[in-house]
């Protein structure tokens, strides 16, 4: 297979549930004590959430593409950013570097295409709510996208920032998470994208009476597969 680099720490979280996805999917298709080739490069938080915040969206690139660039030098072969918000800068990132870097839109698009939707909902960080790269590439595939109203915008940012990027799991939490899928739902979505890496250590499939699409479980999934097509 071809080895992996992945841009993670955006949050430390969610990069390990990357990490556990891919290795633990892949030993069970290999068996024995076999487990892939990849690297990480684990950027700040703090930094990039700043520059973010302060809509300083050129610096995000600059980062993510020094990031790419460490990880090519580490012989990585194909790229993934292991969180949803900074791929609001995917088209720019991928004309600087020269080896495949994987959508997560675009392996969450074809996952919804797969069971036919046509409308679906989207939590993640306000940035992310906010920003048109999901609409956009969803839309590719026949799909609308619809956000939460303001206040549960709101809502799902807090407790983003205030507890699931330190792996606080709190039911309230959870429960609020649910009224605004359940909001979601009765504006017309047939089912929720979890679009932020984050979200599925709180919300799974068993939650929710719509399908829920895990964006971290998707795209990790998304990208083994596609390293591993020779084999």
């Amino acid at each position: 297979m071809r080895k992996i680099g992945i841009i993670g720490g955006l949050s430390a979280e969610s990069t390990i549930e990357y990490y556990k996805i891919i290795v633990r999917t892949y030993n069970k298709l290999k068996g024995g004590i076999s487990f892939p080739e990849l690297v990480i490069d684990s950027l700040d938080l703090g930094k990039i959430g700043y520059y973010m915040s302060n809509n300083e969206w050129d610096k995000v690139l600059d980062e993510l593409e020094k990031s790419a660039i460490r990880l090519v030098k580490a012989d990585a072969e194909v790229l993934i950013i292991a969180t949803n918000t900074p791929h609001k800068v995917y088209d720019k990132l991928i004309e600087r570097i020269d080896v495949p870097i994987l959508s997560i839109m675009d392996a969450t698009a074809k996952a919804i295409a797969k069971k036919k939707l046509r409308k679906v909902g989207l939590l993640g960080t306000r940035f992310t709510m906010q920003s048109d790269f999901y609409p956009k590439a969803l839309k590719e595939f026949g799909i609308d996208v619809i956000s939460p109203e303001p206040a549960d915008q709101q809502i799902v940012d807090n407790i983003i920032w205030k507890e699931l990027t330190y792996h606080v799991l709190n039911e309230e939490s959870k429960q609020k998470y649910l009224a605004v899928i359940e909001n979601l739902k009765n504006a017309g979505a047939e089912g929720v994208i979890l679009g932020c890496t984050e979200i599925p250590l709180l919300i799974s499939q068993e939650d929710c009476d719509i399908p829920v699409f895990d964006t971290t479980y998707i795209h990790s999934i998304y990208t083994l597969e596609y390293t591993m097509k020779k084999e």
